[in-house]
């Protein structure tokens, strides 16, 4: 039950952010909405730059540690958080001195980045210490905090800098939450911060981050070029942005899930047990997240469409609608060859690899936008060729995994793969009126539970 229950808790992440997208689509006019989605992706991609190394590291030490050794881990890492925001907070301010945004975009900008990265941290602490139903529910008030923090702002006020303000508030708050919840994190004593584990974080943290903010660019290239192309202020930019908001949440979001249930027994497995044991766990983790994950890339194809019609304001529908096939197809491969390809590199702390892998997916990336920009593709395609660029990145990237010898049975991947597809199809079938709507979620819930129950995805 702890498993579903912290399955539950990033789902309920996810439907909050997919609540809130639409929320501020509604409440923040295009060209806000397009400042708002711009400065969240690069809050995110400094968070990733500046915190994302100590997140690996923790989670790569921690799982593994116990007694006094996790608390001296725990002690350097909120060490490393503290000397990591310090040179956020530098970056950021030579970036107002040179007035490359607006000072209080900048600001809340840098705020939300480093609030977030702290609750992050101390809701990893808490997790790999065991501690994963509290931790469930701490990530469940933060999601509710932000969505009611941010859309206030947006609704008080209707700007980018308002929502961005509710966001920080909701941080913060989720912050506090954690400190009363778990009065003993973060545990941190900078006098039990040792210099060696600085730089063990350093070595194996600072490269596996550099894969992840490498694999961050390419969603942000692929953003700022086709903003590029219609315009900062168009509704085809707006609804641009709102697909790749949107679409991005579930995936990252479903394999951070999977990864928090699973990956500190992996660890643990392939540091104190046998081969065997450690790649029976790996199966494990790649049957629940590439099955979870294509029921779910059906399960937005089929009905994404559909909650467009309903929430998605009339001017950024059509943009949105057309694009979005295509962009959940790419975020499907994507967050695969980030985060499910990266599992064994990983394990062998051969984060190096990582970062070979990622930069050849970003190259292939931009040669496929610029074959697609001379030859005048349409956004759709053009993604599609991202989606493409992909997946041959991902065909070459699985010698580890294979020989490693983890990958998930076969049956099982066939008969979701099955699923995905006949979910994908329900989009063909009409919504209206409400029952078939109704039957179409219904078949969709049908299969998806027939699934996970004979592949024992949950190990009820």
């Amino acid at each position: 039950m702890v498993r579903l229950l912290a399955l539950s808790s990033y789902f309920y992440q996810s439907f909050v952010a997919i609540l809130l997208i639409f929320a501020l689509g509604y409440l923040l006019d295009p060209a806000q909405y397009t400042t708002y989605s711009l400065m969240t992706a690069t809050s995110q991609f400094a968070a990733v730059v500046a915190f994302e190394w100590i997140q690996l590291a923790g989670q790569r030490f921690l799982s593994s540690s116990s007694g006094d050794d996790a608390l001296r881990l725990r002690s350097s890492l909120f060490s490393a958080l503290a000397l990591s925001a310090l040179a956020l907070a530098i970056v950021a301010g030579l970036a107002a001195i040179a007035r490359a945004q607006s000072t209080g975009l900048i600001g809340l900008g840098l705020a939300v980045t480093i609030v977030q990265g702290a609750t992050d941290l101390h809701y990893m602490a808490i997790r790999v210490s065991g501690r994963l139903t509290p931790a469930s529910v701490l990530m469940i008030c933060r999601s509710t905090c932000l969505l009611l923090g941010a859309a206030a702002g947006a609704k008080w006020y209707g700007t980018a800098e308002s929502a961005l303000l509710g966001l920080l508030a909701g941080h913060v708050l989720g912050l506090a939450a954690g400190s009363i919840v778990d009065r003993k994190r973060p545990g941190w004593s900078p006098r039990q911060t040792t210099r060696s584990d600085l730089s063990a974080f350093a070595r194996y943290g600072m490269l596996a981050s550099g894969a992840s903010v490498v694999h961050l660019s390419a969603p942000i290239l692929i953003r700022f070029l086709i903003v590029g192309r219609f315009g900062i202020a168009s509704s085809s930019s707006a609804g641009f942005s709102m697909a790749l908001d949107l679409l991005q949440r579930p995936f990252s979001v479903l394999l951070s899930a999977i990864h928090t249930i699973s990956y500190p027994d992996v660890v643990a497995r392939f540091d104190n047990d046998t081969r065997a044991a450690a790649r029976a766990a790996a199966t494990d983790l790649f049957d629940l997240a590439i099955c979870s994950t294509a029921l779910m890339l059906g399960g937005l194809i089929a009905f994404i469409p559909d909650a467009a019609r309903l929430f998605v304001p009339s001017a950024l529908a059509q943009s949105f609608i057309t694009v979005t096939p295509s962009v959940a197809i790419f975020y499907f491969l994507h967050t695969h060859l980030q985060a499910t390809l990266a599992l064994i590199p990983h394990l062998e702390k051969a984060a190096m690899r990582l970062i070979v892998v990622a930069a050849c997916q970003l190259a292939l990336i931009a040669l496929f936008f610029l074959a697609g920009g001379a030859a005048g593709l349409s956004a759709t395609a053009t993604l599609l060729g991202a989606g493409l660029a992909t997946a041959l990145v991902i065909g070459f990237a699985s010698g580890p995994t294979i020989r490693f010898g983890a990958y998930p049975r076969p049956a099982l991947a066939l008969s979701a793969i099955a699923g995905a597809a006949l979910i994908a199809g329900l989009v063909l079938l009409p919504s209206d009126p409400l029952p078939w709507l109704l039957a179409k979620a219904t078949i969709a819930a049908f299969v998806t539970a027939a699934t996970a129950w004979g592949g024992n995805l949950l190990k009820l």
